[in-house]
């Protein structure tokens, strides 16, 4: 049995993966959900880390569980690699991510990635398309405003985990299109992303499939 840690993005909570998380536990895996201290404006990136730590932690012995799984969800990128480095974590999973390079900021990411903006879409467009509308109605009750301080600080790692790690991205992702997110793991990583239906909120749009390409990274 592994254990998946799942870190959700920017103004996300613990929502977010609520229809991933039965699709996991039905597969005969566990789950830990935290939700990062986005709304305290005294929050960086260690803070963010020592949370998912101590939520993997609350839910078991650290050492007792070796199939750990981390999976960071867009800007759950940053954090991540970070409690990947703290932890005995098998697999590093990054989907429809940012991934950081050692010493930037968060803020600046869009700039040093050259983020193609999408122009003329909503928000919903962008980060909801092929989720459900009865899906979608219910976000905006658990979107949370991000005041959190760690958007200026320096990304803290010298170089990325000595973990194996996938990318996963959206092929229908209008938030951060495939060719952008090829790209960016090609340059940061050195590696070839793969691909599953659904756009930016894919643990929403395609829960089952995402929980099978989860779980076969496992073999």
């Amino acid at each position: 049995m592994a254990t998946f840690v799942l870190i959700h993005g920017g103004g996300g909570s613990a929502w977010d993966w609520h229809l991933l998380v039965p699709e996991l536990t039905a597969r005969g895996h566990d789950a830990v959900v935290p939700e990062l201290p986005i709304g305290d404006p005294a929050a960086g990136l260690a803070a963010f880390r020592d949370t998912v730590v101590g939520a993997v932690g609350a839910v078991g012995a650290v050492g007792d569980r070796r199939d750990l799984v981390v999976v960071g969800h867009s800007y759950g990128g940053f954090t991540a690699p970070l409690v990947a480095a703290a932890l005995p974590v098998r697999l590093l999973v990054l989907l429809a991510p940012m991934i950081p390079r050692p010493g930037e900021k968060p803020g600046d990411w869009w700039r040093e990635t050259g983020y193609p903006v999408a122009e003329g879409l909503s928000e919903e467009e962008q980060f909801f398309n092929g989720v459900p509308a009865t899906i979608v109605a219910e976000a905006g009750a658990h979107t949370r405003e991000q005041v959190s301080a760690e958007g200026d600080e320096p990304w803290p790692l010298d170089a990325w985990p000595d973990v194996p790690t996938r990318v996963l991205i959206g092929r229908d992702d209008r938030f951060f299109p495939s060719e952008f997110l090829r790209r960016v793991a090609a340059e940061r990583l050195g590696v070839v992303p793969d691909e599953i239906d659904g756009g930016h909120a894919v643990a929403l749009s395609h829960p089952g499939e995402l929980a099978e390409r989860l779980v076969s990274y496992l073999r």
